[in-house]
């Protein structure tokens, strides 16, 4: 069974999204304020719902901040009622797999968490254990771990499925649209400025990694 955590300062819309997350079969855990989920960081549990905007000293970026700490691919959705390039852009720097604008419904939510949790996961739910060099690197796909020699690599979730999506298509060029659909999914309707984003962040975090950049279309990996 999945086990999700929600973060979620309005009573109401917690209640809500609790009795979908429950109808479907997941356990779940709902907080209405920064400092109750901080406690609670480390949970072993399988992705968080986080608001941006909660009352108190602790706001959503404060924790997934304190989540990525405790564990780097930790699928994480944020939600807020300020729906801005810069929130966006923002959550997805610190590591956010999917942003959802208020007022929402909580059935979109379902929906992605679903897809998430798929993506995220499908690796384990088939079982599959094989390893990838590329350069200096190794990538277990069974453990999702990326190691430079013996250096392990923190990848975001979203880092990480972008290397392989490459990795798996090396050779093939990809525009900006086809990278967001494989990435986040067809359900996604943000900016595909997250895509040169996502893909600064992990050229960044491996160097060698021969990521070629066609101006005015996408990219491809050499």
């Amino acid at each position: 069974m999945f086990k999700i955590n929600v973060v979620e300062d309005e009573k109401n819309l917690a209640g809500l999204l609790e009795a979908y997350l429950k109808k479907e079969g997941y356990e779940c855990k709902i907080f209405n304020t920064g400092e109750d989920a901080m406690a609670h960081k480390a949970d072993d549990v399988h992705l968080w719902v986080l608001d941006i905007m909660l009352p108190g000293a602790i706001n959503g970026y404060d924790l997934i901040k304190a989540i990525r700490e405790e564990n780097p691919i930790m699928p994480v959705i944020f939600t807020s009622a300020r729906d801005q390039d810069i929130d966006r852009i923002m959550g997805l720097e610190l590591g956010s797999d999917d942003y959802v604008s208020k007022p929402y419904s909580p059935r979109e939510v379902m929906l992605r968490i679903k897809n998430l949790l798929n993506r995220t996961y499908k690796m384990d739910n088939q079982k599959i254990s094989e390893i990838i060099k590329y350069d200096i690197y190794t990538i277990n796909k069974d453990k999702r771990c990326v190691y430079m020699g013996e250096e392990l690599i923190n990848l975001t979730s979203k880092e990480y499925e972008l290397l392989i999506f490459l990795l798996e298509n090396k050779g093939k060029a990809f525009d900006r649209d086809q990278l967001l659909e494989n990435i986040w999914g067809s359900e996604y309707f943000g900016s595909d400025r997250v895509v040169d984003d996502l893909m600064r962040r992990l050229r960044s975090k491996m160097e060698k990694l021969d990521v070629e950049t066609i101006y005015g279309y996408g990219y491809r990996l050499k």
